[in-house]
């Protein structure tokens, strides 16, 4: 395991970021505080993931002590709008027919905050789907219940392996943690 001087705190229930991490070498907790995920609808589509992580790690600021608070937020966007997670099947067939056949962003922003800083940052993928048939989009849906992951698309699930043929930019972002950027924001906190 990589150490660090300080403890490390994920606030996310997301089990794929808890993997990443866990894969990347680091040790951590996990605590989730309900946060308002509301932003300022003139906020261009790119700052919204950093913000909202950033408020995010904000609801911890009270909390902080010798702890490096670790968030995420992951938004899907296309024609400049965001597909959050979908309600309902309906809203996911919804938001997975206009994916299908086209291009789109992935914008996963992060939050690292010590009681000494905060930094938040970016990074964005291009995700290209294939025409998906409404069979593929049915089954996807019934199967794996993608209600909680943006875009109602997992690029790990069943959807992502078939109809994806390429993207340009991190896997790990796509999924939810630009685990890249990650690590280079925690080296800071490396003991050697």
């Amino acid at each position: 395991m990589l150490k660090l001087n300080k403890t490390l705190l994920l606030a996310s229930n997301s089990p794929r970021r808890q993997q990443l991490l866990r894969d990347a070498g680091f040790e951590f907790t996990v605590k989730v505080k309900d946060t308002n995920e509301d932003f300022p609808k003139t906020m261009p589509v790119e700052e919204v993931p950093a913000y909202l992580a950033r408020k995010k790690a904000e609801a911890f600021r009270d909390e902080l002590g010798s702890q490096i608070i670790l968030t995420a937020d992951t938004i899907v966007v296309i024609d400049k709008d965001i597909l959050n997670k979908p309600k309902d099947a309906s809203e996911a067939r919804e938001m997975l027919r206009k994916l299908s056949g086209r291009q789109h962003q992935v914008i996963t922003g992060v939050c690292v905050m010590t009681a000494e800083s905060t930094e938040s940052f970016i990074d964005i993928a291009e995700v290209f789907f294939r025409e998906l048939t409404d069979w593929e989009i049915d089954y996807y849906i019934e199967t794996c219940r993608p209600f909680d992951k943006a875009g109602s698309y997992g690029v790990q699930d069943f959807i992502g392996m078939v109809g994806i043929p390429r993207m340009e930019g991190s896997y790990f972002t796509v999924m939810g943690l630009p685990v890249h950027k990650v690590y280079e924001a925690l080296s800071k906190y490396f003991v050697n």
